[in-house]
C-alpha cells in the first residue's frame, strides 16, 4: 500500500530546529538547553514532526540516546539545508548593521584555543559587539558534522566533508625547562644528555591525533614520568622546574621561566588548519571572523615559530 503523501500545509516548519538540535545532540535535554526551552517542548515537537511526515524519525536508545533512523538521516540533509539558506536570506535581506551581527562558535585545539584564539578574539568582540562568539579550547576532536562549532582550528586537515578548508599556519614546538631545574639536574649539552633525565608528556593512548606524540618521535625511549591529555597540564606542570616538556612556543612563552632547552636539535614545526562547512562560509559573519583569525595568525608569525614571546593584536 502506498503511504499518504505529507500536506506542506500540516508540516511546521518550526518543528525542524527541534529535530536539527536532537540530530546533532543526540540528547533531547542537551537540545532543551540550547534552544531555551523544556525536555517536554523538544519531544512534543519530534512527535509532532513525525506525525506530519508520518514516519519515526529517531530510535531512542538507553546508551546511544536519539538516534536517526533512515528517514531521519535523509531528513537531516534537507533540513540542513534549509537552514543555511534562511541564514543566506536573512543577510540578503538585512541592512548591512544586522548582517554584521549573530553568533558564531569556534572550536580549537586547547592550547592554541586557550592562549592565542581566546585573547585575540576578546578584541574582535570588541570591534564587533554585534557578534557573539563561543570558543570551545578543547582536548578533543569537535564534529563540524554535528554542528557542534561553525569554524574549527585543528591539527589536522579533514579528509572529506563538504568543507571549505585553508592552511591557518605553521609554529614550533621546543624543549623547555626551568633554569631552577636545570640547575638541579645533569647538564644538557647534546641529545643524547637526556637520557638522564625525566618528561612530561601526552597519554600515548589518549591523545586524539598522532600529531600530538612528539616525545616518542623525537626521543625514542624517553621516560615521562608524569602524563596529561591536557597540553595546559603539562604547561603548569614544567613550570614546577621538576620535568622537561615539549610544548608550543607561543604557549611557553607566556612564562619567561621556561627556557628553551637545545633549540636547535630540538626544533618541531606542526600546522593547524581552519576549515568550515561550505553552506556557511559565505555568512558574513563567518567570512568577517575567518579573515580575522587569518590576519591575526599571520601578524603573529614570529610568536608562533618561537621568534618572539610577544603577542600581537590586530589595529
Amino acid at each position: 500500500m502506498q503511504k499518504n503523501i505529507t500536506s506542506l500545509g500540516s508540516l511546521n516548519w518550526d518543528d525542524l530546529k527541534f529535530f536539527l538540535e536532537v540530530a546533532r545532540t543526540r540528547k533531547a535535554s542537551t537540545a532543551a538547553k540550547r534552544l531555551a526551552v523544556d525536555y517536554t517542548t523538544v519531544s512534543r515537537r519530534i512527535s509532532s514532526l513525525e506525525t506530519a511526515l508520518g514516519t519515526l524519525l529517531f530510535e531512542k536508545s538507553r546508551t546511544s540516546g536519539f538516534v536517526l533512523t533512515a528517514e531521519g538521516q535523509r531528513l537531516l540533509g534537507y533540513a540542513e539545508s534549509i537552514e543555511s539558506t534562511l541564514h543566506m536570506a536573512c543577510e540578503q535581506v538585512s541592512g548591512s548593521g544586522v548582517a554584521l551581527s549573530g553568533h558564531v562558535r569556534m572550536g580549537c585545539t586547547e592550547g592554541f584555543g586557550s592562549f592565542f584564539i581566546t585573547p585575540q578574539l576578546s578584541h574582535f568582540v570588541d570591534a564587533y559587539p554585534a557578534i557573539s562568539v563561543d570558543i570551545l579550547p578543547l582536548p578533543h576532536f569537535i564534529s563540524l558534522s554535528k554542528r557542534e562549532a561553525d569554524i574549527v582550528i585543528a591539527l589536522e586537515r579533514p579528509e572529506h566533508g563538504p568543507y571549505v578548508c585553508c592552511k591557518l599556519c605553521d609554529y614550533k614546538l621546543q624543549l623547555y625547562a626551568t633554569q631552577d631545574y636545570l640547575d638541579k639536574h645533569p647538564p644538557i649539552r647534546r641529545p643524547a644528555d637526556l637520557a638522564k633525565h625525566s618528561f612530561i608528556s601526552y597519554v600515548d593512548d589518549l591523545a586524539f591525533s598522532s600529531e600530538l606524540l612528539y616525545l616518542a618521535n623525537v626521543l625514542p625511549g624517553a621516560s615521562a614520568n608524569l602524563r596529561s591529555t591536557s597540553v595546559i597540564a603539562q604547561f603548569v606542570a614544567a613550570q614546577q622546574g621538576r620535568s622537561l616538556a615539549i610544548l608550543p612556543c607561543f604557549l611557553a612563552a607566556q612564562d619567561s621561566r621556561l627556557l628553551p632547552v637545545l633549540p636547535a636539535e630540538i626544533n618541531i614545526t606542526r600546522q593547524f588548519w581552519m576549515y568550515c562547512r561550505e553552506d556557511l562560509r559565505k555568512l558574513k559573519r563567518i567570512t568577517l571572523l575567518w579573515d580575522y583569525i587569518r590576519e591575526v595568525t599571520e601578524q603573529n608569525r614570529s610568536l608562533l615559530m618561537g621568534e618572539s614571546r610577544e603577542m600581537l593584536f590586530a589595529d
